[in-house]
């Protein structure tokens, strides 16, 4: 099962390293196409790579990084049993938020590593993230503002597979108020609970 995943995932790969769909491709280092287990049951998907990210080509290898590997050691789970990637695989100039067209662009590539990996549980972290995925998912009707659903367990579907989906905050958030962290700690331990069963 791994290596057609393997296989699959490559290919993938291979069609974001070629990909002139938007203009990020003109600007970039390296694109940022994910990192993890082919077969996590837990998926985390960001916005976008920055700066950090378009220099080595890994998501989530900066300071937000270091955040996200203390929160998954809060909970006692390694960063090489998840996989992990962004809505988008090329860096937006001057880290801009993502825009409409470029998710558009780059989204489908999103969708096929979701299928491939078949996830348990997906986690959004940023707004950008889930908002993208709660419209993706049916869950139009549920979105409020991050503030007020971070931690919210939702139960999703794909190709009649039923997944959990959480929606968390970005772990950059942490950076820019400490106590930010605290928070994000204590939505992370739903991912214990729902890991365990």
């Amino acid at each position: 099962m791994s290596k057609d995943k393997d296989e699959k995932l490559k290919k993938i790969k291979d069609e974001v390293l070629e990909c002139k769909k938007c203009s990020l491709y003109k600007n970039r280092n390296y694109p940022v196409i994910g990192k993890g287990s082919h077969d996590a049951e837990i998926m985390f998907i960001g916005e976008a790579p920055g700066a950090q990210e378009d220099k080595t080509g890994h998501p989530f290898c900066g300071r937000a990084g270091e955040i996200l590997d203390e929160l998954l050691n809060s909970v006692s789970i390694k960063r090489q049993d998840i996989y992990i990637c962004n809505i988008l695989k090329c860096k937006p100039p001057l880290n801009r938020d993502p825009e409409v067209e470029e998710i558009k662009a780059c989204s489908p590539y999103l969708e096929k590593q979701i299928k491939i990996i078949k996830p348990k549980i997906i986690c959004s972290l940023g707004r950008y993230s889930m908002q993208f995925l709660m419209e993706k998912f049916g869950l139009a009707n549920k979105i409020e503002q991050i503030s007020k659903i971070h931690g919210s367990l939702f139960e999703i579907e794909i190709e009649s597979q039923k997944l959990k989906f959480v929606a968390l905050y970005h772990p950059a958030v942490a950076t820019y108020n400490p106590n930010m962290k605290e928070i994000l700690k204590k939505d992370f331990q739903i991912l214990k609970t729902l890991n365990n069963k």
